[in-house]
């Protein structure tokens, strides 16, 4: 079979908002809503890993004086 073309984070946002639009409408047959469902929840996890990733290259760029982890909070403005 094909090799799976890797989606970036912003191209699965754009996706799963245009499913949930589309289920929104509710016209679409049975069979249709739910494969388009279950691209939905298989982009979230896709989105939902790339954030973790994301988050630990942060954190990890982010140590203190003794190589431990260190926290930024961000300012309320």
């Amino acid at each position: 079979m094909g090799k799976e073309t890797k989606v970036t984070f912003e191209q699965a946002v754009v996706r799963i908002n245009e499913i949930v639009s589309s289920l929104e409408k509710g016209d679409a047959q049975l069979d249709d809503s739910l494969a388009m469902f279950e691209e939905g929840v298989k982009l979230i996890k896709t989105c939902s890993t790339m954030l973790d990733e994301a988050e630990q290259k942060v954190v990890s760029m982010q140590t203190s004086v003794n190589n431990t982890p260190k926290e930024y909070l961000f300012d309320d403005e």
